[in-house]
């Protein structure tokens, strides 16, 4: 898990070339003019999901992993928590799901508070439960991009 302000993503740029394209989108793209949808960076390989709600209560977070993408979670507007556990010795919860290319588990997360132009990456096997409320239940636009491993 790494966890920054998109100001300082010219340290993550050169982790590999999908990541990179993918900052480059976050970069270029005026996400609060952008409607909620998906969006293709780069085929099947690159591609961002705009989302648009509320932050919801901690217990109803369910803890995620992923096999084939990582996730670069990018707040536009709002802040939210972001919960984050290693996935070593966690339970699993719902067995993997191919299609959706997620898995999830019963496990304990500490929350992160994620806050406007910072984003979150999530590598394969980063358990993670996004959109937690910090304090009240408030409104979050978000960018999901899922970049191919």
């Amino acid at each position: 898990m790494i966890v920054d302000s998109l100001e300082n993503v010219k340290h993550y740029r050169n982790l590999n070339e999908r990541i990179k394209k993918a900052f480059e989108f976050l970069e270029e793209i005026d996400f609060e003019s952008i409607e909620p949808g998906k969006y293709n960076v780069d085929g099947d390989l690159i591609f961002a999901i705009v989302s648009e709600y509320n932050t919801k209560e901690h217990e109803d977070a369910r803890p995620e992993a992923h096999e084939r993408y990582l996730d670069i979670q990018y707040i536009v507007k709002g802040e939210e928590f972001m919960g984050y556990v290693p996935l070593e010795d966690q339970e699993v919860m719902t067995p993997y799901n191919v299609e959706k290319d997620v898995i999830f588990y019963h496990a304990e997360v500490s929350p992160v508070k994620i806050s406007e132009g910072m984003f979150a990456l999530f590598y394969p096997g980063d358990i993670h439960a996004p959109s937690m409320k910090i304090e009240t239940s408030k409104p979050v636009k978000k960018v999901v991009v899922k970049v191919a491993v």
